[in-house]
């Protein structure tokens, strides 16, 4: 993504001028998220979780979402979930938000690694499918 002032505050979307052409290459390709296996590695992030939103993004929707701090009870994640289910890129809607919202509960809820490996195994069988043609 190019230098911009909005980045803190607007989320990628589907032809946005800001990807440069490799950008869009490693978001495809879902290379994009190799670096974030790095904060796996320090304690800073699970392989599964709910995934994190920008700071501006979580204050908002904090504010219009009952019960969406929730999520940050367990740590953030690579995959999750709702990403598997197909609630992941953009928000377009608040509804969007609260379905994410509700998978991540729910997951929470009902924890267990075998959900875990699941999710793992979906996450990696949509990477092969190529099915990220979102931002």
């Amino acid at each position: 993504m190019t230098v911009n002032d909005q980045a803190h505050e607007l989320q990628a979307y589907k032809n946005d001028p800001r990807i440069t052409p490799f950008g869009a290459f490693l978001r495809r390709t879902n290379l994009d998220e190799l670096p974030q296996f790095f904060n796996v590695l320090i304690g800073n992030m699970s392989v599964v979780g709910p995934r994190p939103h920008m700071l501006l993004h979580t204050q908002k929707y904090s504010r219009e979402i009952d019960k969406f701090m929730l999520r940050h009870f367990v740590m953030g994640g690579i995959t999750g979930l709702a990403q598997v289910r197909g609630f992941r890129g953009e928000t377009r809607e608040i509804s969007q938000m609260r379905e994410r919202l509700k998978l991540d509960v729910w997951y929470i809820e009902n924890w267990s690694f075998y959900l875990d490996i699941k999710i793992i195994i979906n996450t990696f069988t949509s990477m092969l499918r190529n099915r990220n043609t979102g931002a």
